[in-house]
């Protein structure tokens, strides 16, 4: 017995049944099985492309994108004109964008790429992720399967490698149009074999950090990316966050996208966090990001915040340093392992650029080998550098001289921000050790070095200075400070002595011998400034401290008497100070030596002082005798021994003339003088360069004497580039500028003057009457020459005798509205606001400036003394009768 409805009943089909089932192939060829003892009839269509082809996703683009230059340039790489690039770009075409991570590459390939990609014309648009040649190869394969199956139907199950291949001949072969980019390419290696070159109606994007010859092969252009310009960076901010009510402060916003370096990620993850937090400002985010205790990952949103293609800044980084560090072949390491220290010593460096030879100095070298624990040459440094310079962490460039190496300066924070305490300490530490290895031993034999080196010593000791302190100073400290002093800049030196002082009373303590030595520098640098009475003061607590703690016979203790009497006298006057001087001298004789360099500093400040009181002549006579004693111990090109003979010509040349007009053919030396400012002036630019203030300072004494004797044309023109070069390096509000600008003032009237002589033809106005007789002129040349020289000796009394007897004489043969018998009266005036009638010499000098005025006019030479002394001995006459014993200065 069968089983009941187990089988076919007879007269429902029986054997002779047949049950037949349709089976309709899919594209890919799979057949669908019927059911037991069923007859299947197998109908298989065939395989068919789904057009158009679509491998990967572009990444979502930033907001407020902002269209850059370089898009023009990848446009114009890509096709012939904007329109026909969004709908077919010429055959051949290839583009490589390299540059730093965050700097936007992948955004530029993700704009270009977003723009055709629904373009139903575009048959084919490949977006990889090129990290890697698998990631590479699994891409073109699955394109190979998408594409190649109509032609060969076995596509789907030859090996990754075999399909990627079939893939790229097609795309050399092919009619159709196409795109493939490949983002964020690591090595080229890992597309060996696999390159593109563009075929009929194809495109090809790379986007690489690395950069080089290898990234141009295959004719692509390789379009190097820089950050945002300073439009570009203010225009992202002004558009992202003006709808937060945070956009507005242009200012600011400029301020913070200097300060992030105009890097895209960058800003848009700073604008992401200033948004997100309601009460936050971007004055107060931009007080966060100076704060170096804080890290940048605290300074942008949480990664699960972030896009979903976008890595955090340091983490964009963090991938090209691993990539920088592994070794191409490993029995031969070269620079693979070095990449990372290497930028961890370029992160405390000048971010525009560092010396190539910092990185190869024998400090940094014995640093690398201890770190790789293997030896280190020059070369495998500079294989380790050419594989930051390849990922775009660092730009080399070597004809930049002493600047090679540069690094984007939100990189090195990014970087100092892995580097632990103990570490940082370290390498700040060696990184001084180097800095001072390749400093020159003076300044001027390579002034673009050590520029550099000052530039990149400031770097260290902003981000790890307090490294330089611990166990000891670091003789870098002072090397800098040296320096800025030898170049004449004064306000970085005393910004210099400022960070020093706060560093060493933090570490140190107020009463530490080195945080009395930062505050003794720092206060002398504010008198330097033109803040003499401040300086005044500190050095005054300063010298109370070292006598406190060091005693009167330490030699901080007599170095600050030397500079308090020093400032003292810019102060109140040079009587004090020579007496301060005075009593110094024996002290520092008796405990340091006649031959030591602060004997000879007080010697030198002392005749100064006497020159500035007394009189020039002494000045000259004291200086005289100091300089073969700097000869004999500090050498002909020792700063002092220099400045001694500047010194010494300064006041040799004052002897000829101190507030005093001269009359025609008195000065007969003054071509000496000048012959002698050449020589110095040829010295001091060889030893102390051309912006020391001794070197300004002969610059404008040798135009002084130019003009005096005949050229007052060339001696303003020299005066116009002194003033410049003063407004460099002194400021605009500097005492020594204003001085600068008045005599250039004073010799533009002289030269004018001159010429306006010159045209007219008439006689020099100076000049004597042909009826004097030549005794006569003799006689009255030799009386004026004899008050003279009684003023420079500092017989007051006696010079204003003699006056009188010059200005009767001058009345008698010349008429009273002659020069001569004008100068006479200023003379005379001068002298007697010397013996303390200041009253007299103002009303004097008033009566003969109204004189003056009527007969040589306002901008006459002799006119602008005049009003010069005028001002003087009104002030003097202000002050209860007593002079002010600081020297006056004749515009001259």
């Amino acid at each position: 017995m069968a089983d009941a409805g187990a089988g076919n009943e007879p007269g429902e089909g029986g054997d002779a049944a047949r049950v037949e089932q349709h089976v309709a192939a899919s594209s890919a060829g799979t057949v669908v099985q019927a059911g037991r003892d069923a007859m299947v009839a197998l109908q298989q269509l065939a395989p068919r492309v789904l057009w158009p082809v679509r491998i990967g996703v572009p990444p979502v683009l930033a907001g407020h994108y902002q269209d850059r230059q370089a898009h023009v340039l990848l446009r114009s790489a890509l096709t012939a004109d904007h329109a026909a690039a969004l709908t077919g770009p010429p055959p051949g075409s290839g583009v490589v964008v390299s540059g730093l991570g965050g700097v936007g590459k992948s955004q530029l390939a993700a704009r270009h790429a977003r723009r055709v990609w629904s373009d139903p014309g575009l048959d084919v648009a490949v977006w990889i992720s090129a990290v890697s040649r698998a990631a590479v190869v699994t891409a073109y394969a699955e394109a190979a399967r998408r594409i190649l199956l109509e032609d060969d139907r076995c596509v789907a199950e030859r090996p990754a490698e075999q399909a990627a291949q079939a893939f790229r001949e097609w795309l050399a072969a092919t009619s159709r149009r196409w795109l493939v980019v490949l983002d964020d390419l690591g090595d080229p290696a890992d597309v060996r074999g696999l390159e593109l070159s563009g075929g009929p109606g194809g495109q090809v994007i790379v986007t690489s950090r690395l950069r080089g010859a290898a990234l141009a092969r295959g004719g692509y252009r390789v379009i190097e990316l820089e950050v945002f310009t300073e439009d570009e960076a203010l225009a992202y901010f002004t558009a992202t966050l003006e709808q937060h009510g945070k956009g507005g402060d242009l200012e600011q916003l400029r301020s913070l996208a200097r300060e992030l370096g105009r890097l895209p990620l960058a800003l848009g993850q700073a604008a992401a966090f200033i948004a997100d937090q309601p009460v936050l400002t971007v004055a107060g985010y931009r007080r966060m990001l100076a704060d170096e205790h804080r890290a940048l990952a605290e300074l942008s949103p949480p990664q699960s915040r972030l896009p979903e293609h976008q890595l955090a800044v340091a983490a964009t980084w963090s991938l090209s340093i691993e990539r920088a560090d592994r070794p191409d072949d490993p029995a031969r390491p070269a620079g693979a392992g070095l990449a990372r220290p290497l930028l961890q010593i370029a992160s405390l460096l000048d971010p525009d650029g560092a010396p190539l030879g910092l990185f190869t100095s024998t400090p940094v070298l014995e640093h690398l080998a201890a770190r790789a624990d293997r030896e280190v040459s020059v070369e495998d440094v500079h294989d380790g550098l050419t594989r930051l310079h390849r990922f775009t962490l660092i730009t080399l460039v070597p004809a930049r001289s002493a600047r090679e190496v540069a690094v984007h300066a939100l990189l090195q924070r990014a970087v100092r921000d892995t580097i632990p305490a103990d570490r940082l300490h370290e390498l700040a530490r060696v990184t001084a050790e180097a800095l001072r290895a390749l400093w020159p031993s003076t300044d001027t034999d390579d002034p673009d070095l050590v520029g550099a080196l000052r530039r990149s010593s400031d770097t260290l000791l902003a981000q790890a200075g307090t490294a330089l302190w611990t166990p000891a100073p670091d003789p870098l400290l002072d090397r800098v400070g040296a320096s800025l002093a030898g170049a004449g800049q004064v306000d970085a030196a005393l910004a210099h002595w400022r960070t020093l002082h706060h560093q060493a009373h933090a570490l140190l303590g107020p009463d530490h011998p080195d945080t009395l030595t930062t505050r003794h520098n720092l206060a002398h640098w504010r008198g330097e400034a033109g803040d003499p009475p401040r300086a005044v003061a500190e050095l005054t607590a300063v010298l109370a401290d070292r006598l406190r703690l060091l005693g009167p016979e330490h030699p901080h203790t007599l170095t600050a008497r030397n500079n308090l009497a020093h400032w003292r006298g810019e102060v109140r006057g040079g009587a004090d100070t020579v007496t301060q001087l005075q009593a110094l001298l024996p002290d520092q004789v008796r405990i340091l030596g006649a031959d030591h360099p602060e004997t000879l500093s007080t010697r030198h400040n002392l005749a100064t002082w006497l020159g500035r009181h007394s009189s020039a002549a002494r000045a000259a006579q004291e200086l005289q005798a100091l300089l073969p004693d700097c000869l004999r111990v500090l050498g002909p090109d020792h700063p002092y021994t220099l400045t001694t003979r500047h010194n010494l010509t300064h006041w040799q040349s004052l002897a000829l003339g101190h507030n005093i007009i001269f009359w025609p053919g008195e000065l007969r030396d003054s071509a000496r003088v000048a012959e002698e400012f050449e020589a110095l002036l040829r010295d001091s630019l060889h030893v102390l360069g051309p912006d020391h203030p001794d070197t300004l300072s002969t610059r404008a004494n040798l135009a002084r004497w130019r003009g005096e004797v005949g050229d007052p044309a060339g001696a303003a023109a020299q005066y116009e580039a002194v003033l410049t070069s003063t407004l460099r390096i002194r400021g605009a509000a500097h005492p020594d500028t204003a001085h600068a600008r008045a005599l250039l003032d004073h010799w533009r009237a002289r030269a004018h003057s001159a010429a306006r002589t010159a045209d007219s033809h008439d006689p020099p106005e100076a000049g004597f009457s042909p009826a004097w007789s030549d005794e006569q002129s003799s006689t009255l040349i030799i009386r004026h020459k004899l008050a003279y020289l009684q003023a420079m000796i500092g017989n007051w009394a006696g010079a204003a005798a003699a006056f009188e007897i010059v200005l009767t004489a001058t009345q008698q043969m010349l008429g009273h509205d002659h020069r001569c018998t004008l100068a006479a009266r200023n003379n005379l005036a001068h002298c007697r606001g010397k013996t303390g009638d200041t009253a007299g010499a103002t009303a004097e000098l008033q009566a003969l400036l109204v004189d003056q005025l009527r007969i040589l006019g306002p901008q006459h030479p002799d006119t602008l003394t005049t009003r010069h002394n005028h001002t003087h001995w009104t002030a003097a006459a202000r002050q209860h009768g007593t002079v002010n014993s600081a020297p006056t200065t004749d515009p001259t």
